[in-house]
């Protein structure tokens, strides 16, 4: 479970609900129907018309998945872990990664390739396509709610103008100038909360754990490469520390001293 995403969307609603109670909790007056319907009916239609339908299906379920419960590895933690794998090929051979259990999926699925006896070739071709195609799909979810989130405001001015129109038009009956005056005002307001407490923020995350998952599931790669040459643990170690800051760097070094 990613925390910074659950508490920073929950302490958003946690604002706008604090607000609304002190303004006197009336919740009721902020629901409006046909804002809602103008904003995710024409959001979403908008957002559909920028991408393939296939695309959609996977992105938004996708993006959603990883922007709350995905936990990236972290590359010290990856290298410390290739590097016991390193040292048990090199004193059992390459069989006995089969009884060994490794936390990282994509590093687990190297470490099958590697007791297998795939050769280099294979391994390098089939692990940078699943990378790829990881990232393509990762990617495309962080664009999808972009889109959406850059979508959501101009639906809001779309139904605020529109209920800016009807509110005109019925300058003389109060039942129903006042209500459109609330679908104006709730549409621009809906539209501006989804887009800055949902959709962009969950866009700007996805689009870290791109960059996240590219460094991470590079450093396998080469240290999966590395093993199934049956490089020694320490050259393991040197090869994938160039893959760190710097300061990063001398700290996983000092500590293997």
């Amino acid at each position: 479970m990613d925390l910074a995403t659950c508490i920073g969307l929950l302490g958003g609603f946690g604002v706008v609900f604090t607000l609304i109670m002190i303004d006197g909790g009336d919740l009721s007056a902020y629901y409006d129907k046909y804002a809602l319907i103008v904003i995710f009916g024409g959001a979403t239609m908008a957002t559909m018309m920028r991408f393939p339908f296939a695309t959609i299906l996977h992105g938004v379920p996708m993006g959603l998945r990883y922007a709350f419960t995905m936990r990236a590895s972290k590359p010290r933690e990856l290298i410390e872990e290739i590097t016991k794998i390193a040292e048990v090929v090199r004193k059992s051979g390459p069989i006995a990664l089969e009884s060994m259990e490794i936390s990282d999926p994509f590093l687990a699925q190297g470490a099958r390739y590697i007791a297998d006896g795939y050769d280099r070739e294979f391994i390098r071709d089939a692990m940078e396509r699943d990378r790829d195609t990881f990232l393509m799909h990762l990617d495309e979810g962080s664009k999808i709610y972009r889109a959406f989130g850059g979508c959501a405001p101009a639906w809001g001015m779309i139904g605020t103008i529109l209920g800016m129109v009807t509110a005109f038009a019925h300058m003389s009956d109060p039942s129903k100038l006042w209500p459109a005056m609330a679908t104006a005002l709730l549409a621009t307001l809906y539209g501006a909360l989804i887009a800055n407490m949902f959709a962009l923020p969950l866009a700007d995350k996805l689009h870290l754990k791109v960059k996240e998952e590219a460094v991470s599931r590079s450093l396998i790669i080469d240290g999966v490469l590395l093993i199934r040459d049956q490089k020694s643990a320490t050259l393991v170690r040197e090869m994938l520390v160039a893959h760190l800051p710097h300061n990063h760097r001398d700290e996983l070094t000092a500590g293997a001293a």
